[in-house]
This record gives structure tokens, C-alpha cells and sequence, in this order.
């Protein structure tokens, strides 16, 4: 059935001229059915330079929102509708306004992790593989970020005294369940394994693990880390992909495998039924998208 649907899908593609992406986190079906597979930044600078003007983004919404602000003369459609983010929900525009007025001068800096509206009001866009060096980078030694506090914690450590940093208190549910104990029960496990994780974890995670690492960076890691065994501190679907990349490998997930629903919302028949009737399109104002490029840019500029 599925080998069926994943035909009918690469036939309608190629008709429609479109292009599937989709985050490491996606379903291993989806992934296979993907042009791309990889991080949502990278994902949505990769649809920049193609020349299909349909993009099928299997992710999240805030994704293919970046997508969308990146390539606006695309068409970026979003196979699931309700495909959200707890994360990237829990920062309003209106809450920015509050932080402005709470510290002025200071500069308001977001993880890519947020949605269209909240990136037009940032001066500086991150990502969890550029936080520390973007940070550092800002001229202003007074900085907000937001949403992620465990993201916003890494940034602190490794910057120091060099800023100073505010934090909103939002999080990511799914690697905000990942425990010391997790990390200490592993290292019994697999004492030979290296232990990788993201930096939207505990601090007392990052603190234990051999690596801490945005997606993209994991994959680098575990290609050029002559180790055998990795214990994998993010969404378990990420392993699929690193099983791809090291074959030889063995990859184990850091304590219970943890899932985001969101993430695992699309399946092959809401891809064919988004190619086929182009649906959920991502409609955004031009005000909108000319705002959000502006942080965006001038991340890519430091």
C-alpha cells in the first residue's frame, strides 16, 4: 500500500512540478519520499535555489511558514493543516512588545523555531546550530531570547560573562523530557556509546553528553566520530536518518523514545492529497514576509 501511494506520489509530483522536503523528524515513509531531508532552515534555504514553484513542506507550520518567507513567489503547501508547535506558540508579537518596552536597547533575538508573525518583530534570528555564535556576534551586550529556555541556557554558558541575556520561559516539550538519570542509565547501558543531544535539553543533560548538537549538527558528528554506538538525545525520528548516514552504527535513543506528535501528524495520504488538490497553501502578507526576512537576513550576515 504504501509503495503504491509512494509511486502515485513521485508521478504527481514530477506533473505538478513540486518539490516534497521534509524536517529529520517526519515519519521514515515520509522521509523517503522526500527531495530533502535535513533541519527547517536549511530545509527552506534548499527550496530557494530549485525551480519547482510548488513546495510540499512536511514539517511543522512555523517550517513552511520560513519557506514561504524565503521563497514568496512559491507556492508552500502544508500537507497536514494542524501541524503545529508548542514552542514556537508559546511567544506572541504582543509579548515582544512587552519585552521592548521592558528593556529597551536591548536586542530581541528568536529561534528560527517561530511563527511568521513573531519573526517580524525580532531583530535577530537563530538557529540551535548558530545560537552561541550569532549571540556573540550582536553588538548589543543586552539581549532577549526567546522562546526556548534550555536553547537560551547553552547560549548563556558558552558566552559567559560577555552578555547579558534575558529569557522568556517557553520550551520544547519533547526534549524537555530527557532527564539526568537518562544520561547517567545510559552511560551503564553503553559505556563504549557517545552520548549526542540537542541544546533544547536540561541543562543537566548538556552538561553530561559527549556532544550537543542542532540536527544538522548530529549528522556531522556521527559521519566523522570513528565511535560505534550513539545514545541519541532528541526526537526519535532523527534516528532514522542517522542510521542512513552511519550503517555501520549502532543508535540507541536517550532513555525513552521520545515522539512529538506534531511532527508525526502527516502521513503519505495527506502528501498525496496535498499535491493533488494543493492543499494547506501558506498565505502570508507582504508586510509580513518583508518584516520576517529582516532578522533572518541579518543572521545570515554575521
Amino acid at each position: 500500500m504504501n509503495d503504491d501511494l509512494a509511486e502515485k506520489i513521485k508521478e504527481l509530483k514530477k506533473k505538478k512540478s513540486a518539490i516534497i522536503v521534509a524536517h529529520n523528524y517526519q515519519r521514515p515513509e515520509i522521509q523517503d519520499i522526500a527531495d530533502f531531508t535535513g533541519d527547517s532552515l536549511e530545509l527552506s534555504r534548499k527550496c530557494v535555489n530549485v525551480n519547482e514553484k510548488i513546495i510540499v513542506f512536511c514539517g511543522v507550520k512555523f517550517m513552511a511558514e520560513t519557506a514561504k518567507i524565503l521563497s514568496p513567489e512559491k507556492k508552500v503547501l502544508l500537507p497536514k493543516e494542524n501541524a503545529g508547535c508548542q514552542l514556537a506558540d508559546c511567544i506572541t508579537p504582543e509579548e515582544i512588545d512587552e519585552y521592548r518596552k521592558k528593556y529597551p536597547g536591548a536586542a530581541i533575538v528568536g529561534y528560527v523555531n517561530t511563527t511568521a508573525e513573531t519573526k517580524a518583530k525580532l531583530d535577530y534570528c537563530v538557529t540551535s546550530a548558530n545560537a552561541v555564535d550569532i549571540v556573540k556576534k550582536i553588538p548589543e551586550k543586552r539581549i532577549v531570547f526567546l522562546p526556548d529556555k534550555n536553547l537560551g541556557l547553552w547560549v548563556k554558558k558558552n558566552i559567559k560573562d560577555e552578555k547579558e541575556i534575558i529569557l522568556h520561559n517557553g520550551r520544547c516539550y519533547v526534549h524537555h523530557k530527557f532527564t539526568k538519570e537518562d544520561i547517567m542509565n545510559a552511560k551503564n547501558a553503553h559505556p563504549d556509546a557517545k552520548i549526542v543531544v540537542h541544546p533544547e535539553c536540561l541543562p543537566e543533560v548538556t552538561e553530561l553528553a559527549d556532544k550537543v548538537a542542532s540536527t544538522s549538527g548530529m549528522i556531522k558528528y556521527v559521519k566523522e566520530e570513528k565511535a560505534k554506538k550513539f545514545i541519541i538525545g532528541t526526537e526519535e525520528g532523527h534516528i532514522y536518518r542517522l542510521k542512513k548516514e552511519r550503517p555501520d552504527a549502532e543508535f540507541y535513543s536517550l532513555g525513552n523514545a521520545q515522539i512529538c506528535f506534531n511532527m508525526k501528524l502527516t502521513k503519505l495520504e495527506d502528501v498525496y492529497e496535498s499535491l493533488k488538490k494543493e492543499q494547506y497553501e501558506i498565505k502570508l502578507s507582504e508586510e509580513i514576509i518583508n518584516k520576517a526576512k529582516l532578522p533572518i537576513e541579518r543572521m545570515l550576515g554575521l
